[in-house]
């Protein structure tokens, strides 16, 4: 893993709140599902504004960290989200200082290693120290890279946490 500036991020898409040990559980996990509807063909063709063609995961509003709950918005990356499309949520993602690990081989198996190094890292104590503010995965052809936000070195979370806007009823 490396630290790099992550720049600022809007990501339009689906969302829901769950905890890790929800989704080791088949029976509660929902992420599957939130994948499978975000991964549809045509899922996000009525978004405007695209910037590519990529799938982004947001992980944001951690209840503590990496044991507690945490809100995952699936989507595209957008120039604007003045429209939201219906069911979709909005989520500016803070540029910020980021532990940056690439997940590459097959998936999902090639990401949960990535994430348990992070995991892994976390429980060491090991510096910099997560923020557990916003992460971020951006989804392209060669794999997965994953951007986890730090704090900086005098210990205050690096950059306000994501904003979410949820679609109009």
């Amino acid at each position: 893993m490396i630290i790099v500036d992550r720049p600022e991020t809007l990501v339009v898409g689906y969302v829901v709140r769950t905890t890790n040990a929800a989704e080791a559980d088949p029976s509660l996990a929902r992420l599957p599902a939130l994948w499978a509807r975000a991964g549809a063909p045509g899922a996000f063709a009525h978004v405007p504004g695209r910037v590519d063609e990529n799938l982004y995961a947001v992980l944001t509003d951690y209840e503590s960290d990496h044991n507690g709950a945490y809100t995952q918005i699936v989507g595209v990356a957008v120039r604007t989200a003045a429209r939201l499309p219906e069911g979709m949520v909005a989520v500016r993602v803070p540029g910020v200082p980021s532990l940056m690990a690439e997940a590459r081989g097959p998936l999902p198996g090639a990401l949960i290693d990535a994430w348990q190094k992070v995991w892994k890292h976390t429980e060491s104590g090991a510096t910099p120290a997560r923020a557990f503010t916003t992460d971020l995965e951006i989804h392209h052809p060669g794999g997965v890279d994953l951007y986890v936000a730090t704090l900086p070195s005098f210990g205050e979370p690096s950059g306000p946490p994501a904003q979410v806007q949820a679609a109009p009823a």
